[in-house]
């Protein structure tokens, strides 16, 4: 794990108990400090017995802590601690922050940071898949589900420096106060996470602070498709810091790159490519790496094909912008979408509609989805997604695509996205003959 003398003999509160809290909690008590931690579940709360002191932090006195570790799952906005913290002038902060503290005592190293509202695990795995094939010690973490104070320290090696590769959420941006970047990436800012923000325009400033926190030093890169984006790039400082700007609609040739289909993959490599670059990979080592890359579980995941059909796993599409450029990655496609709905339409899906042969609706928002979709393609209301499955095989010809690309959240029906996704994969193993990768 990481550790630093910089937390020894500080006294931390805690609050959330889950992957990164945990991983915050054990971090903090190998580098010698006290850690007083609560979370709202027993479960969890038995989990930290005998490593931290546990007390209800809406009751404890504040006053007492050198700062509030706080899970990113816990909404400011909202939860009174935030005000209780901000009385007792009590800094609230994430592991992230505990990561750029710790940063002095650490090995030589780079850091790079990855934002965006879609896309960011696929850039993170990217980076850090090239970076290995170019033999550099390199490490992801963060939003991506490896909480990064439980991992090793990097340790230079012949190639070059060690380099962390970390997807951000807004919520650990949120967090995060000092953690100055070598590379900042922002991929693009669309509607999401609404409910933990005062409008649009707050959750694009969250995004933004990630360049505010390079003291206009390090390297940027910005996709330009959007126009808060665009408004981002245009009106970064320019000294002492390189800005490189993804512009979309540039074409490139794909087709050697097998997970990484669609115009959305595309910025995705082109942001991978300016970090890598930037870093000193030699060009043919990149190449070579877009090519090996295998994608990540539940996002454009392939899982095969069966008597010419192809099943595609886009669970981790959860709104509207991150399942359109599935929409437009394939010809063919029997589309299954709907969960529980974080926007009521699906207007952004619009201009792929051609692409889809028939939809089949699940979930809270399927209903009100196949409403929509009616006018455009042919719908089967399908309600359960091992239903939607059946029927994408019954009905499906050769050279078609099954696609579970929800647009939605999972809570209705699964426990997470994860979940919905093993769902699929279960029935397309049931319905479609394992479907042969």
């Amino acid at each position: 794990m990481i550790t630093s003398p910089a937390f020894s003999d500080k006294h931390y509160a805690l609050l959330g108990l889950a992957r990164s809290g945990m991983a915050a909690l054990n971090a903090l008590v190998a580098s010698g400090a006290k850690v007083t931690a609560w979370d709202g579940q027993p479960d969890a709360r038995a989990r930290a017995e005998g490593k931290a002191e546990i007390d209800d932090l809406m009751e404890a006195d504040l006053a007492r802590f050198d700062a509030i570790v706080v899970s990113p799952g816990v909404p400011l906005g909202s939860n009174p601690i935030a005000a209780r913290a901000r009385d007792a002038g009590l800094p609230i902060i994430g592991d992230v922050e505990l990561f750029a503290q710790a940063r002095a005592s650490l090995p030589p190293h780079k850091v790079v940071g990855i934002t965006g509202t879609n896309g960011k695990s696929t850039t993170t795995a990217l980076v850090d898949h090239i970076l290995k094939s170019a033999g550099r010690p390199s490490l992801m973490a963060g939003n991506i589900g490896l909480p990064i104070l439980s991992r090793d320290p990097l340790q230079p090696n012949q190639a070059g420096e060690g380099v962390y590769v970390l997807e951000l959420s807004s919520y650990q941006i949120d967090l995060t106060q000092s953690l100055a970047c070598d590379i900042a990436v922002l991929l693009n800012i669309t509607p999401d996470h609404l409910d933990r923000y005062a409008g649009f325009e707050a959750y694009a400033a969250s995004k933004a602070r990630l360049f505010e926190m390079q003291h206009g030093e390090g390297e940027a890169v910005i996709g330009i498709g959007d126009t808060p984006s665009a408004l981002i790039a245009r009106n970064l400082k320019r000294p002492s810091r390189r800005i490189t700007k993804i512009a979309p609609g540039v074409c490139m040739d794909q087709s050697r790159w097998p997970s990484l289909q669609g115009p959305h993959n595309a910025q995705n490599a082109l942001a991978a490519i300016a970090v890598c670059e930037a870093l000193g990979v030699e060009n043919e080592t990149i190449d070579r790496a877009l090519a090996s890359f295998r994608g990540l579980p539940h996002r454009l995941e392939r899982l095969g094909e069966h008597d010419g059909v192809s099943f595609v796993n886009d669970s981790k599409a959860t709104n509207p912008a991150s399942t359109a450029p599935a929409l437009a990655a394939f010809d063919r496609i029997r589309w299954i979408v709907g969960g529980l709905p974080k926007d009521d339409n699906l207007d952004e899906c619009a201009p792929n509609f051609g692409h889809v042969v028939k939809a089949y609706t699940i979930g809270d928002a399927g209903p009100v989805y196949a409403r929509q979709l009616a006018q455009y393609m042919e719908v089967d209301e399908s309600e359960m997604l091992t239903t939607a499955v059946r029927r994408a095989v019954r009905d499906a010809e050769p050279g078609d695509t099954v696609l579970l690309s929800p647009a939605c959240a999972s809570f209705d029906q699964f426990r997470d996205f994860e979940a919905r996704g093993e769902c699929f994969r279960e029935a397309v193993s049931i319905y479609a003959g394992g479907a042969n990768g």
